[in-house]
């Protein structure tokens, strides 16, 4: 007799059915587990024989052969271990296996029984709903896995209790879905004095979704302004929550089943290696540029990274979404973000300044710019620089407008996008191309003209032909504007990118 129980494999934000078979047949006792599993699957044989154990079960004087198919797909993880453990069960008669056959199970096992959390749980009971199918999980993740709708949740803290619910000794109650984490405060805008071209800038990055690269002295509030974008960002929909929190659980970050409808807001260090900003590793793994997917990636002193690593960010600002390759698998993780980016002219950060530039000035500005390559420039939408808050802008009060009125407009900025792109994949400006956007985004006649003398006089790639085009559109939007006028197009090319210093 073959016992069968359904479960999972994870391919970036893909759950791919797996079926675990398990046989018992007489022979030399010996535990076999096959079917290309990685070194944490291999290892389930020993928890499964203790955990059963723990319970009061021994296995039989039996040749146990467990097959994960299909044996040509990698397994990774510690989430096989209960399927494993309840196809044996099943197979040696103390579950009935008929039972097991509407649910896809997920979870690792203790030593002692219990069931412990595994990462990606709520993409299991989002393809368990799929197939119409029930879930089996630890119990710490109920919540988590609730978030998925009506799918029949069974949340269990031990293998004992497992088996009763099934039994109809002690049932289970359903999960519900865990909480909603209320937004978090933030910087608010009235805390920066002064630099009201680059809190413009700001305003239209967070209203269309552009990517802003900020350049200027230390201490003149870039990293300030970057902090308070999360403020004035509009909250995610329910949908969007959903899939920015299927890349947190395929990370393992989804604490208690919590979610958060305010938009990811990641800063990774300087340091930060390429598998860790765009996801990789031994067993793939999404990168911070995937955990910001739908939210902010807030890169502060930007040439300090390695080339080879922002190089890297190049493919996902442009496409959304990050591919990996590895011998045994090809994994893509969703990466539609807003990139955030702040540095200082040259290395000691006071070019504009002859008493504190250092001797090499202008030259290092040169040398310190270049280590960012002009494809990835291109990809930026906004370029502004920061000036020095001088002493008479410290001893001003603050600014009468704030987070709260930034966030009004861009609010309504995006509502207007909601409605303009209903029905499609494009959610703000910045995502828009090809027919479409010039349908949307098409200046008037003046505008026309003043872009193309623009785009000669500027040198514009196509690419960034298209970028100040979305720009212009979302000035449009802040402004109530039916039509992109060549006053629009005037202020977006004013943020396109200058020179380097000679």
């Amino acid at each position: 007799m073959v016992s069968t129980v359904a479960t999972v494999a994870y391919l970036g934000l893909e759950a791919r059915a797996v079926e675990v078979q398990c046989q018992l047949v007489s022979g030399l006792p010996n535990f076999i587990l096959v079917g290309l599993p990685d070194k944490a699957v291999a290892e389930s044989r020993e928890r499964v024989r203790n955990a059963i154990a723990a319970i009061g079960l021994s296995l039989p004087p039996k040749r146990i052969t467990v097959n994960l198919s299909p044996a040509d797909l990698p397994k990774e993880g510690s989430h096989f271990d209960l399927p494993i453990a309840l196809a044996l069960l099943g197979a040696m008669g103390v579950i009935d296996a008929e039972t097991l056959a509407g649910f896809v199970v997920v979870g690792e096992l203790g030593l002692d029984g219990r069931i412990m959390p595994t990462p990606g749980v709520l993409l299991a009971a989002l393809h368990a709903g799929g197939r119409e199918m029930g879930l089996i999980c630890p119990a710490a993740q109920g919540a988590e896995a609730a978030w998925a709708g009506n799918v029949d949740v069974a949340a269990a803290p031990d293998l004992l209790t497992l088996l009763n619910h099934f039994k109809g000794v002690a049932v289970l109650g359903a999960p519900q879905p865990g909480a909603v984490d209320p937004p978090v405060r933030t910087a608010d805008l009235r805390q920066v004095k002064g630099q009201e071209v680059a809190k413009r800038a700001l305003e239209i990055a967070a209203a269309g979704g552009h990517n802003l690269l900020m350049v200027g002295p230390p201490g003149a509030g870039k990293s300030l302004m970057a902090s308070c974008l999360p403020g004035i960002l509009p909250e995610m929909t329910p949908a969007e929550a959903l899939e920015s929190s299927m890349v947190a659980s395929v990370a393992g970050l989804l604490e208690g089943g919590r979610i958060s409808r305010a938009r990811p807001f990641r800063a990774p260090h300087h340091s930060a290696s390429m598998a860790a900003l765009v996801g990789g590793g031994l067993r793939a793994r999404p990168g911070e540029v995937s955990l910001a997917h739908l939210g902010v990636l807030f890169l502060d002193e930007l040439p300090e990274f390695q080339r080879a690593v922002l190089d890297s960010l190049r493919q996902p600002l442009e496409t959304g979404q990050v591919s990996v390759a590895r011998a045994n698998a090809h994994v893509t993780f969703p990466a539609r973000v807003q990139l955030i980016a702040a540095m200082n002219p040259c290395r000691c950060g006071h070019l504009a300044d002859p008493a504190l530039a250092c001797s090499r000035a202008p030259r290092c500005a040169v040398d310190y710019q270049t280590r960012l390559s002009g494809p990835l420039l291109d990809r930026i939408d906004l370029h502004v620089e920061v000036n020095a808050v001088s002493a008479a802008d410290l001893v001003l009060p603050p600014p009468t407008e704030g987070s709260a009125e930034v966030a009004a407009r861009v609010a309504s900025a995006r509502a207007v996008q909601t409605a303009r792109y209903a029905g499609t994949a494009t959610r703000t400006n910045a995502e828009v191309d090809g027919e479409r956007l010039e349908s949307v985004a098409g200046p008037d006649a003046a505008g026309r003209d003043l872009l193309a003398q623009a785009a000669v006089a500027m040198k514009l790639s196509a690419r960034g032909y298209t970028r100040i085009l979305r720009v212009a559109r979302t000035i449009a939007d802040l402004a109530g504007a039916e039509q992109v006028a060549r006053i629009h197009v005037a202020e977006a090319l004013s943020y396109r990118r200058r020179a380097p210093v000679n």
